[in-house]
């Protein structure tokens, strides 16, 4: 259970959608006067290097983030599906010009890397984006003096170089960091004190059971706390437990009236593919989603203009798409 390291996959294309839609989620929740408090089930590491021994092995950063902040040079590929509730509007668009303005969301989330690397923020080339940073250090740069953030990690690795991070913030007791499983933990932070909370989960799900322990993880929380904003990554893979994921969700806000959003984006086939010398390669990631219970009102429209933009310069192939979903 100990074997997932974020590290091989910091800057993906996942990780370009799960942090683009953590940003807006985060830039709307702090506007407020009230206190925050935000929970962060499966925190990692916090910040990765992108030039590192782990980032480099995998290379999906290049296929994600580099890809992004790159001129694209990518065939074609279709926008992929807009869906609106239950109603589906289906939309061919080519590849936006390589010089057109990032989608605001989009934007928000290159700026945050520029703040982190000064060398890119200065010359704008890719090659000087190093540090890569994790929902725990997204979060916390929206954070006033009044909010709170609360990150589980039960990884021993990843816990102590999250601790590590952490301090080096100098945040005080507005940031705290607990080795403890935070599936079984959360239930006793809910309901915060101040009465606004927002929860990211998004496991590895290298263990198939990650998949129905969310869904009571969410089940439980929305009962204890019912106006918070719960966040849900989660990949999709060619295994039932991914596709039931985002329906269990979906029927779970239902019944408790509550209004939810489900955004998807696939950059590749999930297909098994052969070599040259005939050996079966496996396609890794092919797409991934994010599910939100409780989202802003603003969300939808921040990722309907931001979604065909990830299609466009981070789509690999034809199947290359995405999908956005709301209701309540």
């Amino acid at each position: 259970m100990f074997s997932y390291r974020h590290a091989f996959h910091a800057g993906n294309h996942a990780d370009v959608l799960k942090h683009t839609t953590l940003i807006a989620l985060m830039k709307y929740l702090t506007q407020k006067d009230t206190a925050l408090t935000v929970f962060d089930t499966h925190a990692g590491a916090g910040l990765y290097r992108l030039d590192g021994d782990y980032t480099e092995t995998s290379g999906e950063a290049k296929d994600g983030v580099f890809r992004l902040i790159s001129v694209p040079n990518v065939p074609l590929t279709p926008a992929g599906t807009a869906q609106t509730a239950i109603k589906t509007i289906a939309s061919r668009k080519a590849k936006p010009p390589a010089n057109e303005a990032l989608a605001p969301a989009l934007q928000d989330y290159v700026d945050l890397l520029r703040s982190l690397n000064q060398a890119f923020a200065e010359t704008g080339d890719p090659a000087q984006l190093k540090i890569y940073p994790g929902s725990p250090f997204i979060a916390q740069k929206f954070l006033s003096g009044r909010d709170k953030l609360k990150l589980f990690e039960l990884h021993p690795t990843d816990f102590k170089s999250l601790s590590g991070n952490i301090e080096q913030l100098g945040a005080g007791r507005q940031v705290s960091v607990t080795r403890e499983d935070g599936f079984e933990v959360l239930k006793t932070f809910l309901p915060p004190p101040a009465r606004r909370a927002m929860v990211l989960c998004d496991p590895s799900y290298e263990i198939k059971t990650d998949y129905a322990r969310v869904v009571a993880c969410m089940a439980d929380a929305v009962k204890r706390f019912a106006t918070g904003t719960y966040v849900v990554w989660y990949p999709i893979i060619p295994r039932p437990e991914a596709h039931d994921l985002p329906r269990k969700l979906k029927t779970l806000a239902v019944k408790a009236g509550r209004s939810w959003l489900n955004a998807t984006l696939t950059v590749k086939s999930s297909k098994l593919t052969t070599d040259e010398s005939g050996d079966v390669k496996r396609p890794g990631l092919p797409a991934s989603g994010m599910f939100v219970i409780n989202p802003p009102h603003t969300l939808k429209a921040e990722l309907q203009a931001a979604l065909p933009q990830m299609v466009a310069r981070l789509g690999q192939d034809r199947n290359a798409g995405f999908t956005l979903e709301h209701g309540g």
